[in-house]
């Protein structure tokens, strides 16, 4: 037990319910006590919040810090990658493990820790699934045993990722028995395949083209789908990064239904638009592509109406070099770089222009988080016992996105030039300033693999 106290007085603490002035009194690594006033302990460091929120840690349920997808890799490691992600508040999270052709997911698993062990933020993997042989979904038994409670899937990208119907049914139908919830990342991949080829065909395979490249029905038909499947297999599911407003309608819709149904969605889809494409399109190279203006619209509705679960980073953390290698979509890696600009791109153009309130903002990026990945109450909350994660936030502060002043290594970013409204004053993880008025003050792999228990939502 880490003999550590920190007493943090005057702020506004904000949970997904309300907004309250009081102190906070970490002992250890954990919440001892939440009230006003609290008394001073012998030996506590004392903690001016005055003017600042106190938001719970933010869980980026989402990422790709050292990205291999085989063909490319991100430039960063996880001192890196968690860094820039300290810096942005987010104190967890839920990254990926790839089960590679004829790996085990305990080996898949070790690679990754060994590469996370720099880490200063704590982390969780979802196992990729890429290599389970029909007659061995037994092998999902074994993820709880290793502290993996969710999987991920895709209807696209062959032959490496893609499971035909069949196989997510079945996939489906296991995880659903081991208590394991499934990520999908939802595209019709008959479609896209068709539409990629009549571009390239055409000769158009510009940065331009890309948003041409990947439709939105491809989206919302493989959603329905997924949908379709995991209620047959009574499986939770989470919709990845939904890009358009009917995808996430679907997984809200299917969820008031009883289904355990979930949906997230990004920055870039509520904030960037595909008209961006006709200029420096090479910024904007992701999949799902941007939408129309509509679609951006339509998904603040859907997520000041509580039917967006979670808001996540999808974080690629490519360098503009490799970005700019080929004015190809077909060769350019596709993924942006965003844990350092989530909260305060959300705090500015969400809480601060109305479209939602401080409750909303930590319901879908850090209540939701932990409960859907069964990281609550450990993680997520403010309340005496758990994880003393917090940032302390100045909504007042102003001031505007430049890569040259952020922590990733991309050295651009899609936001690039945007207003922002608040930031990041400090984060402690477990009761351990990462950063403090501004400055990075963490231990070389002071973060932590978070192990995770079976959840069976007919239990809940």
């Amino acid at each position: 037990m880490i003999d550590r106290r920190v007493l943090i007085r005057h702020g506004t603490l904000v949970t997904a319910e309300t907004r309250f002035p009081a102190d906070v009194l970490i002992s250890g690594e954990t919440i001892q006590a939440i009230g006003t006033d609290l008394p001073q302990f012998e030996g506590a460091e004392v903690v001016n919040a005055d003017g600042l929120l106190v938001l719970p840690g933010i869980i980026d349920a989402h990422t790709h810090i050292q990205l291999d997808t085989g063909l490319y890799q991100t430039a960063d490691g996880w001192l890196e990658g968690s860094r820039a992600a300290a810096f942005g508040g987010i104190t967890t999270v839920v990254d990926f493990a790839t089960q590679f052709e004829g790996q085990r997911f305990d080996q898949a698993l070790d690679l990754r820790l060994q590469e996370a062990a720099d880490s200063v933020i704590d982390y969780a993997f979802h196992m990729m699934v890429t290599d389970l042989p029909v007659g061995e979904e037994e092998q999902l038994g074994l993820l709880p045993e290793l502290g993996i409670q969710s999987i991920k899937l895709y209807t696209t990208y062959r032959p490496i990722y893609y499971a035909a119907d069949a196989d997510l049914l079945r996939l489906f139908d296991s995880a659903a028995r081991y208590g394991l919830t499934s990520l999908v990342h939802c595209e019709n991949d008959s479609l896209v395949t068709a539409q990629n080829e009549l571009l390239v065909q055409a000769g158009h395979t510009q940065w331009a083209f890309h948003g041409a490249s990947r439709p939105p029905l491809a989206e919302q038909e493989a959603t329905a789908r997924v949908l379709l499947l995991a209620k047959a297999a009574g499986a939770a599911v989470v919709i990845a990064h939904a890009s358009t407003a009917l995808t996430s309608a679907m997984a809200a819709e299917a969820r008031e239904t009883g289904q355990v149904a979930f949906s997230e969605t990004t920055p870039q889809y509520l904030l960037l638009d595909d008209t961006l494409y006709q200029s420096e399109a090479w910024r904007y190279i992701l999949q799902p592509p941007l939408r129309p203006p509509t679609e951006k619209e339509a998904l603040w509705d859907l997520l000041s109406a509580g039917e967006i679960d979670m808001l996540v980073t999808d974080h690629c953390d490519y360098r503009k070099a490799q970005k700019l290698a080929f004015n190809n979509f077909t060769k350019t890696p596709g993924g942006l770089p965003g844990t350092e600009t989530l909260l305060p791109l959300i705090a500015t153009y969400g809480v601060a222009e109305g479209r939602i309130d401080w409750s909303d903002l930590v319901r879908v990026m850090s209540v939701n988080p932990a409960q859907i990945y069964n990281l609550w109450p450990q993680k997520g909350a403010l309340q005496p016992g758990s994880d003393a994660d917090l940032v302390l936030f100045d909504p007042a502060a102003e001031g505007f996105v430049a890569a040259d002043a952020l922590h990733m290594v991309a050295g651009y970013s899609p936001f690039e030039g945007w207003r922002t409204k608040g930031k990041v004053v400090s984060t402690l993880r477990r009761g351990e300033f990462l950063v403090r008025d501004g400055e990075f003050v963490a231990q070389r792999g002071g973060g932590s693999f978070v192990r995770r228990s079976p959840r069976f939502w007919d239990e809940a």
